[in-house]
């Protein structure tokens, strides 16, 4: 077994091979606090022929085992996986991708299993890092070596690898992957963060990656595998210059033409011409030919752009698409919007809904809920293509979780708030940047539906042409779908105004360096301003009328000690309410409660029955009460439903009261006040504090001064009296 340990912040991190899974060509422990993750990579024996792409595999799983608990569900087993399983595998995947030598046709998997949890650190990163350690170990011929922090930002400090309870006070939530030359990964959610605290976040990240490539490698140099050759790649001088002769000149003019469509089929129409035309000499060599006039389109988008200073569209790079926006095009969903940039388009509907309606998410650590939730779909047509419709893949649930993440920070707080949020994204159109314009036309959406978010949120794709070789380049913004496909990086901001609120990064490079990261950010705030002022153009501000056909929820606030009134035995009393109004009610602990209908005057009929069954009597305040039980000191008046409180003898009236039962009877209405509510509840009323001693100030005929049973008249004012009458407690009535 050999082991390596390095200290990062304030934790110990460790990786370690040679003691499970030997079998794998690679495969690692790697520990931080009491979280594990087995990392294990493998390729197969042989290579697959005839195919131009990896065959990469990534694989994350998370099992319940892993914090002693045992997996929901009628099977009590793990199934399908999870959200977080389905994401981290894509966070693994992206940065070791571009590792692998061109050429390398070996089906190649990585597999990441969470061993333990301790619910204190997290184990995406720990993941990745192991997939990197894991190649490293490896015979797989793999470029560099790579490795992952999170740092968070707390308090104006920069943590590498924050534990949970940090990042919940974190401003941001910075995924960074990288190697020794660079950062080739950047995954982050943020809540408006400065560009210079993103860099500075960046800078911090990468130190941290250094040290752990130095300790991957120094572990590989002790016990990694041999590696293989790389694949030899061969290309045909003679066929790539004809290639060239016969197709870059009228290639350059098909992808200038404007409209996607027509400028892909153009570019098709020409390959399958040049395929049909071939000399005898190539005759053999169809399949090269097409790719080395994939190649020349690169070529003719990267000549084009750094030798020329031009896009293929003619715009400028800083030059954001033309950007149209209809608001509430949809009549009977709560909030909608069509967002169009160039010939991306998405429809972003909005849905309201009760707390009934949050997605409850199961992790290893246990279960939590969510109440903002955004979904993106990515169907065939958007594209132009015929392709069966299945459940969300990668692709859309990776999306959606960054349109998700960039918005998540802006939503209310439930007590201001207290609706459930779905979002939905349709692409109806794709030329790139589609989960940027889901994130555009959600926050469209959000405002449309009445949802009060604290700020319009905007997103932006930046891509990068660079020549490594000379180190000259070119920041893009908002990429079309060709310089997303040809270019070296797809760098994804969101923010509002006063900052970032989401970054995505993946490049094709080697490493990007903090000038480029910089630059690519200075120029993404320039278009997200851009973007934001013409989103502010369209609506401007959270309209205050929300669709008839969206719930009313009102809230209010009762005493904690009064939720078993409402609650009622079994639940009897809410059921009775539910049952009379048809209104939805969440009751939560804290005693915030929640009362939901499509019609506002049921929810207000059913807030009036729960405000009469949990209102408290409220000191020197006048009730219309009911006597309920006569003594010989005094009388129980029910000043409201369930409460009462004791009218003494000697605060009924000015004189002396021979007899309570002269002055009132059982089930009689009378005006009280109320003088004194000691600490155990008990309520003390006056009667006389109502009546003027003129009104009130001789005893009704019969009525004797000092007869027995009778009381001193206490002295005028809101002094409470000498509670006279027998010793025994008297509470409120439930």
């Amino acid at each position: 077994m050999h082991k390596r340990d390095l200290s990062l912040g304030s934790q110990t991190l460790s990786i370690e091979t040679g003691r499970l899974a030997k079998q794998a060509d690679g495969s690692v422990i790697v520990r931080l606090g009491d979280t594990m993750v087995l990392v294990t990579a493998c390729h197969s024996s042989s290579p697959r022929e005839g195919i131009d792409f990896l065959p990469l595999t990534v694989d994350y799983r998370e099992y319940t085992y892993a914090s002693g608990r045992i997996p929901g569900g009628f099977f009590k087993r793990e199934g399908k996986a999870t959200e977080k399983e389905t994401l981290t595998s894509r966070v693994i995947d992206r940065p070791i991708r571009p590792l692998f030598p061109s050429g390398w046709a070996y089906e190649t998997q990585v597999i990441a299993f969470v061993l333990s949890a301790d619910t204190e650190n997290d184990s995406d990163v720990l993941a990745l890092t192991g997939a990197g350690a894991a190649l490293a170990l490896s015979e797989m011929p793999v470029e560099k070596t790579v490795a992952a922090v999170r740092v968070g930002l707390v308090d104006g400090e920069y943590i590498v690898n924050p534990t949970y309870p940090q990042r919940k006070t974190s401003r941001l939530d910075l995924v960074v992957a990288g190697t020794a030359d660079g950062i080739v990964m950047v995954e982050a959610g943020a809540n408006e963060v400065s560009e210079d605290e993103a860099i500075q976040a960046l800078e911090t990240a990468h130190k941290a990656i250094k040290q752990l490539v130095e300790m991957i490698d120094a572990l590989a140099k002790e016990a990694g595998r041999k590696k293989l050759a790389k694949p030899e790649v061969k290309t045909d001088e003679k066929l790539a210059a004809y290639v060239e002769s016969k197709a870059y000149a009228s290639l350059g003019e098909a992808m200038r033409i404007k409209g996607k469509i027509e400028n892909y089929g153009t570019v098709a129409k020409l390959e399958k011409e040049l395929v049909a035309n071939l000399p005898e000499e190539f005759a053999g060599s169809k399949a090269a030919v097409k790719g080395l006039f994939h190649d020349l389109q690169e070529k003719t988008l990267r000549d084009s752009i750094l030798n020329k200073g031009i896009r293929l569209d003619g715009r400028k790079f800083d030059e954001i698409r033309q950007i149209t926006i209809e608001n509430t095009v949809l009549p009977r969903v709560h909030g909608s919007c069509v967002f169009t940039r160039g010939e991306t388009q998405a429809l972003v509907t909005v849905t309201l809904g009760t707390a009934d309606d949050q997605q409850k998410i199961e992790m290893v650590d246990g279960e939590t809920w969510k109440r903002f939730m955004l979904h993106y779909n990515f169907p065939p047509f958007s594209v132009g293509e015929v392709k069966p419709m299945r459940g969300p893949g990668r692709r859309e649930i990776g999306h959606g979780a960054l349109a998700e993440r960039a918005l998540a920070p802006m939503m209310p707080a439930e007590a201001d708030f207290a609706y459930t949020v779905r979002v939905v994204s349709d692409i109806l159109e794709s030329n790139g940047s589609s989960s940027m314009a889901s994130v555009c036309g959600g926050s469209m959406a959000m405002m449309d539906a009445g949802v009060p978010i604290k700020a319009a949120v905007a997103g932006v794709a930046m891509g990068l042409i660079m020549d490594e070789a000379t180190g000259k380049y070119a920041v893009l913004s908002d990429i079309a779908g060709a310089e997303d496909h040809y270019g070296d990086m797809d760098f994804k901001v969101t923010g509002t105004a006063a900052g970032i609120t989401a970054l995505q990064m993946d490049i094709k490079v080697t490493g990007i360096s903090s000038e480029v990261m910089r630059a690519a950010l200075t120029q993404a705030k320039t278009g997200r301003m851009h973007i934001l002022g013409i989103m502010n153009e369209s609506l401007s501000a959270t309209r205050t009328n929300m669709s008839a056909y969206a719930p009313r929820i009102i809230t209010i606030k009762i005493p904690v000690d009064k939720i078993r009134d409402v609650i009622g035995p079994g639940g009897k009393m809410i059921r009775s309410i539910i049952e009379k109004t048809g209104v939805k009610i969440d009751v939560e602990d804290s005693g915030q409660v929640n009362v939901a209908s499509a019609d506002e005057a049921a929810a207000l009929k059913a807030i009036g029955m729960i405000q009469e069954l949990t209102q408290t009597a409220e000191l020197d305040k006048t009730y219309l009460g009911k006597v309920q039980r006569i003594t010989d000191f005094g009388a129980f008046i029910e000043i409201m439903p369930g409460t009462d409180g004791l009218l003494h003898v000697s605060e009924i009236a000015h004189y002396r009261v021979k007899d309570v039962r002269d002055e009132l009877k059982e089930g009689q209405q009378v005006l009280v006040k109320v003088i004194n509510i000691d600490p155990t509840g008990k309520i003390r009323l006056s009667r006389k504090a109502l009546i003027t001693p003129e009104e009130g100030g001789a005893p009704p005929a019969g009525s004797g001064d000092g007869a027995e049973g009778g009381a001193p008249a206490a002295p005028e004012g809101d002094r409470p009296p000498r509670d006279r009458g027998p010793r025994r407690d008297r509470g409120p009535r439930n």
